[in-house]
């Protein structure tokens, strides 16, 4: 530890702590305008200038490291007029704009004047600053009220890995300028501002910040779960900010975050209940609803009636949907999204690891040795990652193995790059596990005490065939050796794969062989973790809440706790219970004539149109959701829920936080909180009062389950629950055996999640759409040239079930062979060219 005295106060810090970081620890006040906690030091504005005895002049504290025994002073006469005179010269030609400007009331610049009296502009000089930027999307430049802190530039560069604003020109003419092609538009320029340089265009004169109020919630978009504070006036959420102390983001956020929040603002929202398309008191609705139930239940019994619920739900929504369902209505016929990714993870998981999600906190990602990104894209999947494994690569000495079949954001940062042929996950999964035992890399001594099948383990990887791997997966043996070297060498690892993987066809049997994977490579152990990725927010929570047929909340089989789950309900629950795959085929069958769709549109399922042909034979249709859609108009009753914004509850994050939101607005138009609906049909069904209330939910789940059982909620005002890491017990571990499989041949269509949007609800927003206003479809110049189309050209693609017209985009990032498309997009319908529960197809190529 290095002493040194500062104001007086003695202070003790750790080698390299810069002066300015020693004083804050003793509550020692230096002014700052250029500097930011979360990236390097620029010590560009020279306001903290400090003295040091001995040294004969100021010294910047933002950037000088402590030594011992060194005295300094941080406010005097000379340090007062010398900040007083740089203020003042950073103010010559800043326009005296206030009035105008968003930064009005939160500009960093006018409270430094303040703080050292600077009251007027004692220089001059020629005005050279360029014009106002007006041309970039989203965001508005204006060059004159600039200082140069370069705190937007390093956010840009350190934290989001896009190198898209520069410093362009030199002297007083420098300007912060971007290349508009590297832009994400995460808003982090606009957020770390200390004057009204950078503005956002949404928000720009829609209120002065003294107005507004904030609600600490959490960004729903994604699995990160973000934590943000929604910024509303007049019932309206205007902008969204996100503090650097105390957020577990640090404050730093992705298009989605920042600039997503519009559609809940959107005047296409569904505002009032239809029964058959007609506007209907809610009263009427929840009469009809109950009345089909109620006389299908007379006619077929309970299971031809179906319900789905959503990761767009809070958890506690999705415990009383699948109560509702099974203790109500009578049927365990429920199933969400996930059906197609995520529970296909789940059931590797709890058979080779006992485990049911993320086995560690997302935290240690940024401390990990090396990492390896397997079959997912974290930049679009879950951005909040993307900058945990910059920490690691970037700011640390960790190390980045990617395999993945495209070029994602995060190539430009790999120590390797696996880019494997489409289909071939398993085989390279089987291939680094043999490379791990070859090279004598795999920890037996660890592996005999927590794998129960240890002989079956390496008698099973020595029969992999390397030559075969080779030829199925298009890498070299080199290659494999050079990425098995790097993590076979690191203490802590992490893996991370996402949907490319768990929403195949094979899902369950690729997460499995990844999860072998996790096991050799010692990633669950207390410094590392295992990651599995999904798109939509609260996917993890509709795990926990068992909104599936196999299981009751907390992970506990059907069939074996139906009993318990009766007794605490009074009720006697369904047997059995079909999955979506088993719901569709009974639709078909005319089996299933009752079916609810909560915050589901099957438009964004695989083989979409097989199921929109089946929507349209369901007798009853109940819609529950925000936006209409070609669902809402096939529905019998829409009854139109609500936005996160407009309601409490909590979310589980991608690492099995549990973080609260909270209402902020009201729900617009005559809208309801979900909650509310499934409350009031629950007592209508019931026929005994039931009122939604979060804190008796909890209470229930904590009674019925042990979900939250080794859970703490941390020191913070935002109700943050967070989970124990995973230790795996003795011999509670098992190598699954997975066959190495075949990869694929001819052109393939590869279906994700855009990095500009998150589902389709990002779709409604204003603000990502002027980004990204469409789906496009990514396609090697080569596949290109060969078809005879060029950028921008309008194609038809054809699979073996479907076919769909769009527009391509000729891309590096993807290789001969494949395209890739977002499905994000209901327009482009690229879903309908799924097969079932598939992410991968085989297309054809047509000019139109």
């Amino acid at each position: 530890m290095i002493n040194l005295t500062i104001d007086g106060k003695s202070v003790s810090v750790p080698k390299d702590t810069t002066i300015l970081e020693a004083a804050r620890q003793v509550d020692i006040h230096i002014p700052t305008l250029c500097w930011l906690e979360k990236v390097s030091t620029t010590g560009a504005c020279r306001v903290c200038a400090v003295e040091i005895e001995g040294v004969d002049r100021p010294m910047t504290a933002c950037n000088t490291p402590v030594k011992e025994g060194i005295n300094v002073t941080t406010q005097s006469e000379k340090l007062k007029k010398s900040r007083k005179q740089i203020m003042e010269l950073i103010l010559v030609n800043h326009p005296l704009d206030c009035p105008v400007c968003d930064a009005g009331g939160e500009c960093d610049l006018q409270d430094i004047c303040y703080e050292l009296d600077v009251v007027r502009q004692e220089f001059q000089a020629d005005d050279v600053n360029p014009e106002t930027i007006n041309h970039w999307p989203l965001i508005q430049q204006v060059p004159n009220r600039c200082i140069l802190c370069e705190k937007c530039v390093k956010v840009c560069h350190e934290l989001i890995g896009a190198d898209a604003l520069f410093v362009n020109d030199k002297g007083d003419r420098a300007f912060i300028d971007k290349k508009v092609e590297n832009c994400t538009y995460c808003g982090n320029c606009v957020a770390v501002c200390p004057t009204g340089t950078m503005i956002s265009k949404p928000y720009k004169f829609k209120a002065r910040p003294w107005t507004l109020r904030k609600v600490p919630s959490v960004c729903t978009y994604c699995p990160s779960q973000c934590q943000i504070d929604l910024n509303v006036l007049d019932n309206k959420v205007l902008r969204v900010t996100s503090d650097d102390e105390t957020t577990t983001n640090s404050g730093t956020l992705c298009v989605g975050g920042f600039f997503g929040y519009s559609y809940i603002n959107n005047k296409n929202r569904l505002i009032e209940p239809t029964v058959e398309q007609k506007p209907a008191s809610w009263e009427k609705a929840f009469e009809r609803v109950v009345a089909d139930v109620e006389r299908i239940k007379q006619e077929s019994g309970s299971a031809a009636i179906a319900g789905f619920a959503s990761p767009r739900l809070t958890n506690e929504e999705n415990y009383l949907f699948q109560k509702l369902f099974r203790a109500a209505i009578g049927s365990n016929n429920i199933d969400t999204e996930a059906r197609f990714g995520a529970l296909r993870m789940l059931h590797a998981f709890d058979k080779g690891l006992g485990l049911h999600g993320a086995s560690n906190q997302m935290e240690v990602i940024g401390h990990a040795d090396a990492i390896l990104v397997f079959g997912a894209d974290p930049s679009a999947e879950a951005p909040a990652v993307d900058w945990k494994i910059q920490d690691a690569v970037r700011r640390s000495d960790g190390k980045l193995v990617i395999a993945n079949m495209r070029q994602i954001h995060l190539t430009q940062f790999a120590d390797s790059q696996l880019s494997y042929k489409p289909g071939s996950e398993t085989a390279l999964a089987n291939g680094l596990g043999r490379l791990l035992l070859d090279r004598n890399y795999l920890n037996e001594a660890d592996l005999q005490a927590t794998v129960a099948n240890f002989e079956e383990l390496k008698s099973d990887l020595a029969a992999v065939d390397l030559a075969q791997v080779v030829e199925i997966t298009g890498l070299s043996l080199k290659a494999l050796e050079q990425a098995v070297d790097i993590i076979g060498q690191a203490d802590k690892v992490a893996v991370i794969f996402g949907s490319d993987i768990s929403k195949s066809a094979f899902g369950t049997s690729k997460v499995a062989a990844v999860a072998n994977l996790a096991i050799l490579s010692g990633a669950l152990s207390a410094d590392g973790g295992l990651f599995p990725l999904d798109e939509k927010g609260n996917t993890q929570g509709v795990l926990n809440m068992g909104v599936y047929p196999e299981d009751l909340p907390g992970f506990q089989s059907y069939a074996a706790s139906k009993d318990k789950f009766s007794k605490a309900w009074n009720c006697s629950l369904p047997e059995g219970g079909l999955d979506a795959d088993g719901i569709l085929q009974e639709i078909e069958a005319g089996t299933i004539r009752f079916l609810y769709l909560a915050a589901t549109n099957p438009q964004s399922f695989p083989n979409s149109d097989r199921w929109l042909k089946a929507l349209e034979k369901v007798e009853v249709l109940v819609v529950q959701d925000i936006f209409p859609s070609a669902i809402t108009r096939l529905a019998t009753v829409v009854l139109p829920g609500s936005s996160y914004a407009e309601k409490s509850g909590s979310f589980t994050s991608l690492d099995q936080t549990m973080r609260s939101i909270n209402q902020a607005i009201r729900p617009v138009g005559k809208c309801r909180e979900d909650g509310e609906i499934f409350a009031e049909l629950y007592t209508r069904l019931k026929k005994v009062p039931f009122v939604f209330n979060r804190n008796q939910i909890y209470d229930e789940l904590n009674e019925l389950t042990s979900l939250y059982r080794d859970a703490s909620f941390l020191d913070d005002d935002r109700q943050t629950c967070s989970q124990k890491p995973y230790q795996p017990v003795a011999q509670g571990l098992k190598y699954q055996l997975i066959s190495t499989g075949n990869g694929l041949e001819g052109l393939q269509l590869l279906t994700g999640t855009s990095s500009g949007h998150f589902g389709t609800t990002s779709t409604w927003a204003p603000a990502p759409l002027e980004v990204e206003p469409e789906g496009l479809l990514n396609i090697n110049i080569e596949d290109a040239e060969a078809a005879g189309i060029v950028d921008g050209d309008t194609i038809k693609l054809t699979s073996s079930i479907g076919a769909t017209i769009g527009k391509i985009l000729i891309s590096e990032s993807v290789p001969k062979g494949l395209i890739f498309a977002p499905h994000n997009f209901i327009a482009l319908g690229i879903q309908q060219l799924m097969p079932d529960g598939d992410n991968l197809t085989a297309v054809q190529i047509e000019k139109t």
